[in-house]
């Protein structure tokens, strides 16, 4: 089995609101539309995704399968706290897995924790199938560490585009 963690498309950012509320830009459209056609996708696979409506939008526009809704993969929680050096404020997050990054964000450990017994979960019940997942840069880089044993790649979460798909046989 296969499991394909999609990265959402880029999404449309607007200071003040909660970025997991953030839909997908609609001029990311081509660039999901490029991934959905370039070959590096299963075309058959269990189909799921964090709520956020970028990742749902981006799911969406991905396949044209069912695509389940697991509330769990959501990226690691952050207040509307707008922060300017977003890589700055991830790579602290890393550094200090157990304490928020900034006022208002979710430690990484308790994102850890919530996201990686989900895809285990989903893992499980789709043992034999291609998985794809479509979530979030951080929450990937995390189950990524777990499933591999490594620690998490910061260069690798830095080199994610939107979208984009990291591949790991589980």
């Amino acid at each position: 089995m296969t499991l394909h963690l999609v990265r959402h498309g880029r999404p449309t950012m607007t200071p003040g609101v909660p970025a997991a509320e953030w839909d997908l830009d609609p001029a990311a459209y081509d660039d999901v539309w490029a991934l959905r056609s370039s070959g590096r996708l299963p075309a058959r696979a269990a189909w799921f995704t964090s709520p956020e409506p970028k990742a749902v939008q981006t799911a969406q526009l991905l396949t044209d399968a069912r695509v389940g809704v697991l509330p769990d993969l959501r990226e690691h929680e952050r207040s509307a706290v707008w922060v300017d050096d977003f890589p700055d404020v991830v790579r602290r997050a890393f550094a200090a897995p157990d304490e928020p990054a900034v006022p208002g964000w979710e430690p990484l450990v308790a994102c850890r924790d919530r996201v990686v017994p989900a895809v285990r979960r989903v893992l499980d019940v789709h043992g034999d199938d291609d998985v794809v997942l479509v979530g979030h840069g951080t929450a990937w880089t995390l189950v990524v560490a777990d499933l591999t044993g490594a620690a998490p790649d910061l260069a690798r979460w830095a080199a994610l585009a939107m979208p984009d798909v990291v591949v790991v046989d589980a």
